[in-house]
């Protein structure tokens, strides 16, 4: 016997157990069973056995618990220094398993202690039988011993790279809470769209590489430039960093955060937004055609001024903004349809409806309605269209770097 993959035209391939004999001195073939809406896995086991390759084994075969998924990770945290920063204690030792679970598995503290019997927890980190009551506990343990543990993780940062991070990078995140019971939790801008949830808010420090310096939780309705202080206190008094230059996004460096920045004695690099290089432009700062050379610096006020057109940024957002428009028409005369079939249908709603969906798909600065004698038309101001499209694409770097340390 043996398994056959016959072609099926333009349906998926037909899988065929079948058996050669002879009849007459012919060889024939016969079909004794379809296997094409078995599992691949199931498929590829008959083969094997069809082929010998389980002969002799032990009815009495068992397996032990996994090995190679830990071994692989611990050996992994032991490079990167995580194992030695954590510590030898029992808590130190749940808290590397908490780490290495949720990489290879995932899921809550109940989840990890399941999946913690199928694995050689014992052998390759020491722990004997724990449950989740026990994980809860190593988190506490973890949250009172955090700034020793980002210590240990940054002075093995700066060992193995021979040198302190001259570049760091920040951005903060929340998170939604479905329990009530939270210290931190509060109702502030959710990134997650979920209405009605208290979260948290988390900003995360980071050196050129991406590698984790710091973690800090603030409350649910921090706003994102007031976690900058916590941040620049870590840099300059856990670390002990004379010299850096802070990365963070255009809602991160603001004014009180460059003004902060600069008592510390540190550095930005931050991007301003399409309003302030609009004001820029009209004050002849800027010139719109300066984004369309290969890089340009401008100083202004004592600042660096790096500007750079993303062209295929700008492509998108054409195609984007014709797609609404070519969507708007065909609104348009689906209600003009609609309406003129209709003698008792209300015109003027139409034009509401259809100009709420213009301010929501933010058309209304060069896109204009009009209703006459039941007929929606619509008007491109083609001149208010350019200008609206004058930025695609664009980016304005601001930094206080000066030249001789970073170029361009």
């Amino acid at each position: 016997m043996y398994i056959t993959t016959v072609p099926n035209r333009n349906s998926p391939p037909a899988i065929l157990l079948r058996e050669a004999y002879r009849e007459n001195g012919t060889v024939k073939n016969r079909t004794l069973a379809n296997l094409t809406h078995w599992q691949p896995a199931r498929v590829d086991a008959l083969r094997r056995a069809l082929k010998g390759e389980f002969d002799g084994l032990s009815r009495d075969s068992t397996s032990g618990p996994i090995f190679g998924v830990l071994f692989a990770l611990k050996h992994l945290a032991d490079e990167l220094g995580i194992t030695q920063a954590l510590g030898k204690s029992k808590e130190a030792t749940q808290a590397l398993f908490l780490v290495l679970a949720r990489i290879a598995h995932g899921g809550s503290r109940l989840s990890a202690v399941r999946w913690a019997q199928q694995q050689a927890v014992e052998d390759l980190l020491g722990l004997a039988a724990f449950d989740e009551e026990d994980l809860y506990a190593a988190l506490n343990w973890l949250a009172k011993e955090q700034t020793r543990i980002e210590n240990r993780l940054y002075q093995t940062y700066v060992k193995r790279r021979g040198q302190a991070p001259v570049l760091v990078l920040y951005d903060v995140t929340s998170s939604y809470l479905e329990g009530e019971h939270n210290e931190l939790a509060a109702y502030g801008y959710n990134r997650d769209g979920k209405r009605g949830k208290k979260q948290i808010v988390v900003g995360l420090l980071t050196a050129a590489d991406g590698e984790p310096l710091a973690v800090r939780v603030f409350e649910g309705n921090t706003a994102d430039p007031s976690t900058l202080a916590t941040q620049l206190s870590l840099l300059k008094k856990q670390f002990q960093v004379r010299e850096v230059v802070m990365i963070g996004d255009r809602g991160m460096i603001k004014a009180k955060g460059k003004a902060a920045l600069s008592e510390e004695g540190l550095k930005y690099i931050t991007a301003l937004t399409n309003a302030q290089v609009r004001t820029l432009l009209k004050e002849s700062v800027l010139q719109p055609e300066l984004f369309d050379t290969p890089l340009t610096e401008v100083e202004y006020e004592g600042k660096r001024l790096i500007v750079r057109r993303n062209e295929a940024v700008r492509a998108r957002e054409h195609h984007r903004r014709e797609d609404k428009l070519a969507c708007l028409r065909e609104k348009i005369e689906h209600r003009n349809t609609f309406v003129a079939t209709r003698p008792r249908a209300n015109a003027h709603a139409g034009l509401q409806q259809l100009e709420r969906w213009i301010k929501r798909h933010k058309l209304s600065a060069f896109v204009t309605l009009t209703l006459h004698e039941r007929l929606l038309t619509s008007r491109v101001d083609e001149g208010a269209l350019a200008q609206s499209a004058l930025l695609d694409g664009c980016y304005t770097l601001e930094t206080d770097v000066s030249v001789t340390q970073m170029d361009a």
